[in-house]
């Protein structure tokens, strides 16, 4: 009898940690994956030449200019110069990673998503600058004085 409830505990404890991905959990899982992906072809000899002709990305997913991003990231990948690097196994991973993610940003997860920031050069340098609205800027330089 112990063990029957013993293992009932167990499954229910089990079941709890099943609850699906929401969208905001799947892209920023597939945003890690992608970069560590990313850091890995940079390192291994045989890709890194062709990802080098990639442009620099720090994904944010919190960032609206994620989306146009991703799009012209596609694009370079797309028109990679040599077949070589077309054909590349981790190259074409990369690629299928970031259309997933671009596909679920822009159909599935459209209107899910919450944007903070539109700081376009955060994404190419990975330094975000700070924004501040009138209010707080007014604020700031009160303090000063």
């Amino acid at each position: 009898m112990r063990l029957a409830l013993l293992l009932c505990f167990f499954s229910f404890i089990w079941l709890a940690d099943c609850a699906p991905p929401t969208c905001y959990s799947r892209v920023l899982g597939l945003s890690k994956e992608i970069i560590g992906l990313l850091g890995k072809l940079h390192n291994y000899h045989r890709t890194k030449t062709c990802v080098e002709i990639l442009p620099k990305m720090f994904l944010d997913v919190q960032n609206s200019c994620i989306n146009t991003k991703l799009r012209d990231f596609l694009y370079v990948m797309e028109n990679l110069p040599t077949q070589y690097c077309r054909e590349r196994p981790g190259i074409v991973l990369l690629k299928q990673k970031v259309t997933n993610l671009y596909r679920i940003i822009n159909r599935i997860c459209y209107r899910d998503l919450v944007y903070f920031t539109d700081d376009c050069e955060a994404i190419e340098t990975g330094q975000s600058t700070p924004h501040y609205r009138e209010d707080r800027l007014q604020m700031l330089v009160e303090e000063k004085r």
